[in-house]
């Protein structure tokens, strides 16, 4: 009997330690439902969107010749006419004159060195005079140009060579109002 009493006892021991060493499953928790925040801001004034003739006009005279809309045409040796070549370069120019009515230009004329000052500056008049001319033809109001000569005052280039002489015979334009 104390056989018998001792297996029990033996075996309750041993339910009781298999039972206290029981391997938990460890079980995911339930997901909760995920609550972003949201920070409540005080609603931002809009910006306005600019027009483009309200961005023009914050430019300045400077800003508005570096950007270069309006391009410079070139000349032959010792004409005044305008180039076939240089028409299209003209005819952008207008265009854009004529969106930006209230731009007013200086039409500049110059020459290359060859020449003396005076005959240069009456050649970069004629030079200026004809490419406002043809920028009347295209509509641009003559009240919105003027012209000045700077003969071979102001070469665009240096040098003694055809390039640089081609170069310096132009006529430029730049804004003096917008």
């Amino acid at each position: 009997m104390k056989k018998l009493l001792t297996v029990c006892v033996l075996c309750l021991a041993m339910i009781t330690f298999f039972n206290g060493c029981k391997k938990e499953v460890q079980t995911e928790p339930e997901p909760q439902p995920v609550v972003e925040k949201v920070e409540e801001t005080a609603p931002q004034p809009e910006q306005p969107q600019l027009s483009e003739e309200e961005i023009f006009m914050q430019k300045t005279l400077d800003q508005i010749n570096r950007e270069g809309h309006l391009k410079m045409i070139h000349f032959d040796f010792d004409k005044y006419f305008i180039r076939d070549d240089m028409k299209p370069i003209l005819q952008k120019n207008s265009e854009w004159l004529l969106t930006h009515g209230s731009v007013e230009i200086v039409v500049e004329g110059h020459c290359d060195e060859r020449g003396t000052v005076e005959y240069n500056m009456a050649l970069g008049e004629k030079r200026a005079e004809a490419a406002m001319k043809y920028l009347e033809s295209l509509g641009v109001p003559t009240d919105r140009m003027r012209i000045i000569s700077y003969g071979k005052n102001r070469p665009l280039v240096k040098g003694v060579d055809e390039d640089s002489h081609f170069m310096n015979r132009r006529s430029e334009f730049k804004v003096v109002k917008k």
